[in-house]
């Protein structure tokens, strides 16, 4: 598989996690959950590429980025409302999480790929591509929501289970790496 198709894949495997993170009824929880899903992708694609990375160089490349959009804190924070506000605020955050994670996928394989690195990129130049990216990426989320809801649903809620397995030390990292792999294998 070419680089450019695999990358692909990481991104949109990522943007399904973020889509489903987006939906954790827990105000900031939820924002939590996303950032490390980028986080991870991040980590993906710098292997992927060859590049160095670091999780200080990639908390400080997504807050660059993704920082200023508020809409994902507001949507967050609706879900404090009761009722109404964990299904207006669930589906609101879960296309944003997903629209930003896009994003933040599209900018890193353009740094990536021009053999830079998350050290020495334009800012301007990236938080522009940010932008345009995060507005195709909303298109892009609608698209998989509608094809892959229920699937990514499942798929995290899985994630989620093997997670507290490997925490409770029923599964060692390497059976927590091999079944999550699976999963992402059925995206």
């Amino acid at each position: 598989m070419s680089q450019k198709l695999e990358a692909e894949k990481i991104i949109r495997t990522h943007v399904l996690w973020a889509m489903g993170g987006g939906l954790i009824p827990l105000p900031l929880v939820d924002f939590a959950a996303v950032t490390a899903i980028q986080l991870e992708m991040l980590q993906q694609l710098a292997n992927l590429y060859g590049v160095s990375y670091s999780q200080n160089m990639g908390k400080t490349f997504v807050s660059a980025l993704s920082g200023t959009t508020l809409a994902s804190l507001g949507s967050s924070f609706i879900k404090a409302i009761p009722g109404i506000g964990s299904i207006i605020g669930g589906a609101s955050m879960s296309v944003t999480s997903g629209a930003s994670t896009y994003a933040v996928g599209q900018v890193a394989v353009n740094i990536f790929s021009e053999s830079g690195s998350l050290l020495n990129f334009d800012l301007e130049n990236a938080k522009k591509a940010y932008e345009s990216a995060y507005n195709r990426g909303k298109s892009y989320v609608s698209d998989l929501e509608e094809k892959n809801k229920d699937e990514a649903l499942n798929i995290f809620e899985s994630l989620e289970k093997l997670g507290k397995l490997k925490e409770q030390g029923i599964l060692s990292e390497e059976e927590f790496n091999k079944k999550k792999q699976e999963l992402l294998d059925r995206l």
